[in-house]
């Protein structure tokens, strides 16, 4: 059985099915929908409520130690606060966790400050000023290999480094925002001009975000055994990608206008803490080679991976027009899909001396599993839209219309712990 909560005075928060029990307290920004003239604040999740931290200190005395901190809050600065020290963040949730504890002597100050989250619009929760993409999923860049390049679906160096792009980090929106199906060249037959259309071929990436916290000094690489000080926490990502721009831009230099016109996020930061629970051994399968001395630590083998159970659910406007609920269509699990942990994704990007900011946004690739009800993409599930999927309404999609609502969830669940979860990244695709 799973471990009972330790409880909060916040009784949504109690229940066994709730992403925000007092063991979770993800970050993240928003301000009030009652409220025209509300600014911006930083708050943690807790139950169906949102505890803002931004000017917590004039309603209660705050430790010391903790001062620095919660005064960058009260300058809505989370990026600063997502610098400070792991030592720090590990001291302010334990903090956090005894304000709102189910025989906390704080209940009577602070039950009138909670906010419903449903009254609430979320922001980003920081500032991004870099977001790297990488291509951690080992069964998604087979499936996409073997549709290529069917003699070699994996390039030679895929299995010894942990390959990347740059995207566009002035693109990122939170869950809740619609994006605009983009238009671009795509391939034309032989001979003639491409077109230069809206893509016809729009999809879904099933990725997780990781988040940086404490910065590098340019020419000072993190290593291995220091990469989790400098990992803040997670949340959902949606790589959109257009796959007929993407299929005439990409060679010789990979993506570009089929990726960057948005990416998808959920609103709340996971923490590293909150999610140390739920790690468990990094193994490389022993057929494989195993990661160059730079790229390893007893650390990571002990526990490096984390296991974060992930869905996709799928809203089509027949759908919403006859108030049947968003369908899911895959699971999968980070920790068996990913080829590459945390850490390593860390300790390579700064390995020639790169430097990583506090709030920079690091996807982890998509995460599809080994079997074909695991894929993370349409292109996958459909076989590069050969084989269009049936969804239970009737509806056919081999690629996503427009009016179609995509929905992530991830969740953390195991033996001896309590669930914990990552809350939504919804989107709504408009012509």
């Amino acid at each position: 059985m799973n471990k009972k909560t330790i409880g909060s005075w916040v009784q949504s928060a109690n229940t066994d099915t709730c992403d925000f029990p007092i063991e979770n307290l993800p970050y993240g920004c928003f301000h009030e929908l009652r409220d025209a003239s509300s600014q911006k604040k930083i708050g943690i999740a807790i139950g169906d409520c949102i505890l803002p931290l931004t000017n917590l200190s004039q309603h209660m005395a705050i430790p010391e130690p903790l001062k620095e901190g919660f005064c960058l809050l009260d300058q809505q600065q989370m990026n600063s606060f997502m610098a400070l020290p792991a030592s720090f963040q590990e001291k302010m949730r334990r903090f956090l966790m005894s304000l709102l504890a189910q025989n906390s002597s704080h209940k009577e100050k602070l039950s009138p400050l909670l906010i419903q989250q449903a009254e609430v619009k979320m922001h980003l929760p920081c500032q991004i000023p870099d977001f790297t993409d990488f291509y951690a999923g080992i069964y998604h860049a087979t499936n996409v290999g073997q549709m290529l390049r069917p003699d070699q679906p994996l390039a030679p160096n895929y299995q010894w480094i942990p390959v990347a792009y740059h995207g566009r980090s002035s693109s990122i929106i939170p869950s809740g925002e619609n994006i605009k199906r983009p238009i671009g060249q795509t391939r034309a037959g032989e001979g003639k001009p491409p077109y230069f259309q809206a893509s016809r071929r729009l999809d879904y990436e099933l990725e997780l975000g990781v988040f940086i916290g404490q910065p590098n000094r340019q020419g000072h690489p993190i290593e291995m055994q220091d990469a989790e000080e400098h990992f803040f926490g997670m949340c959902l990502l949606n790589d959109w990608s257009a796959r007929d721009i993407q299929g005439w831009e990409a060679v010789p230099l990979g993506p570009f206008l089929a990726k960057n016109f948005a990416t998808s996020i959920s609103p709340w930061i996971v923490t590293r803490q909150a999610l140390d629970p739920f790690r468990k051994p990094w193994q490389r399968n022993e057929i494989d080679p195993q990661p160059l001395a730079y790229l390893e630590s007893e650390s990571n083998r002990a526990s490096g991976a984390i296991e974060i159970q992930l869905e996709v659910y799928l809203l089509t406007s027949q759908m919403k027009e006859k108030n049947l609920p968003a369908q899911h269509i895959v699971s999968s699990e980070f920790s068996k899909a990913a080829y590459w942990s945390i850490a390593q994704l860390i300790t390579h990007h700064t390995s020639n001396g790169c430097n990583l900011n506090a709030g920079d946004l690091l996807g982890t690739g998509t995460l599809s599993g080994s079997t074909a009800q695991e894929a993370g993409s349409l292109l996958e599930l459909s076989r590069g839209g050969k084989e269009p999927i049936e969804l239970s309404n009737g509806e056919k999609r081999s690629f996503l219309e427009d009016g179609d609502t995509v929905i992530f969830k991830a969740y953390c669940e195991t033996e001896g712990q309590v669930r914990i979860g990552f809350g939504e990244c919804q989107t709504l695709i408009v012509s």
